[in-house]
């Protein structure tokens, strides 16, 4: 039995954020159905990826829908305001990413709803939460990002701001989500409470960036200074970055910089003995081991440092990494299903519950398909 059995989630959100939370609701055993414009459907859908495509749908779509119902209600027509009274009645969650003002305008603010169903666990997602002059804001991943700040942690130091390659500040929320409301449902089971849950876009992803931050607004507000050489941590001395080696290329953490003299046969290292000149003069040592690196193989440079116990790992491209015992072992990846044909494959479950991986072979819902069975 999956920890989440029993308990009933309504999906009204798009795009990534919000069922991204739902997702992992499913996963864990929630019965979770998807509210859906009839026609249209969920925005996701249409946020095609080109020259793919899963049953005629977008993969991120499919991905972050699998494991799902689905029923096609028009929110604003009165015939459909007693289903979605019962609905609403039964749900253990119901989770949200509406426009300030939209739920209140269809009667399904926390407020009107919890008249209705007192013990509703209320999730909201927004992009800069409902009050504030950015509050109005598109709540879009990149321009979370770009307010953030973050994308002046990435590149060199020069370099313009650079985005994540990854809609972070969505999947962020809607992890933060998914905690608010786990520990709703905890509350719930002592008191018999509801709860009204609330992220958004921005503090999620300011939320992950917790570490330099403190150091900024404990350090007289200095900014962070990228690397000019393989950056990879603003914050963090030499020789942290990703280097160019003769067929790939190798990442290397935290490390004794004269430790790494020797193991590489680099005398230029070696006359590193001050610590503090692995940040004070970080780039200079980047340089070195820039073109040091290039003279032999990533393969080359593992065997001798992963021996030594020196934290490095080759950078790997997909194909390299699903070739990986290692991450066969893992088994992230499953099939998806329907009629007992497999649609398409797609990252599992990463949490694992008393020592079992979760899967779900079932895929993401056409629009209303479930209508006649809810």
């Amino acid at each position: 039995m999956r920890p989440l059995e029993g308990v009933k989630v309504l999906d009204f959100s798009q795009y990534m954020a919000g069922p991204s939370a739902t997702l992992r609701l499913a996963d864990l055993g929630a019965r979770t159905v998807k509210v859906e414009r009839p026609g249209k459907g969920d925005g996701c859908r249409d946020l095609r990826v080109p020259d793919c495509e899963i049953e005629g749908e977008s993969p991120l779509f499919c991905a972050v829908n699998r494991n799902k119902d689905s029923i096609a209600l028009d929110l604003k027509d009165e015939k459909n305001k007693g289903t979605l009274r019962s609905l609403l009645k039964e749900a253990d969650v119901a989770v949200f990413s509406f426009r300030p003002g939209t739920a209140e305008r269809l009667g399904l603010s926390y407020e009107q709803i919890k008249e209705i169903n007192p013990r509703i666990i209320y999730g909201e997602v927004s992009g800069y939460g409902s009050a504030g002059p950015w509050s109005s804001k598109p709540g879009q991943d990149l321009l979370a990002q770009c307010i953030s700040g973050l994308p002046y942690l990435n590149g060199n130091e020069g370099d313009a701001p650079t985005p994540l390659g990854l809609s972070l500040a969505d999947m962020f929320a809607g992890q933060h989500l998914v905690q608010g409301i786990l520990s709703a449902l905890i509350r719930r089971e002592r008191s018999g409470q509801g709860a009204y849950i609330q992220v958004n876009l921005l503090e999620s992803i300011l939320d992950i960036q917790f570490e330099v931050f403190t150091t900024f607004l404990n350090d007289g507000h200095e900014p962070p200074v990228r690397s000019k050489v393989n950056n990879a941590n603003a914050y963090i001395s030499a020789p942290y970055g990703i280097y160019e080696t003769k067929d790939g290329y190798l990442a290397l953490a935290m490390c004794s910089i004269v430790v790494l003299g020797e193991l590489l046969g680099c005398k230029e290292l070696l006359k590193y003995t001050d610590e503090s000149e692995w940040s004070t003069k970080r780039d200079e040592i980047k340089r070195i081991l820039k073109e040091h690196l290039k003279k032999e193989t990533a393969d080359y440079w593992l065997s001798v440092l992963e021996t030594a116990d020196v934290w490095c790992a080759k950078a790997l491209n997909w194909e390299e990494l699903f070739e990986m015992e290692g991450f066969k072992k893992l088994g992230m990846v499953q099939g998806i299903y329907r009629d007992g044909k497999k649609v398409f494959e797609t990252t599992s479950c990463p949490i694992k519950f008393d020592q079992e991986r979760y899967y779900s072979e079932k895929p993401a819902p056409f629009i209303g398909q479930d209508n006649k069975n809810i």
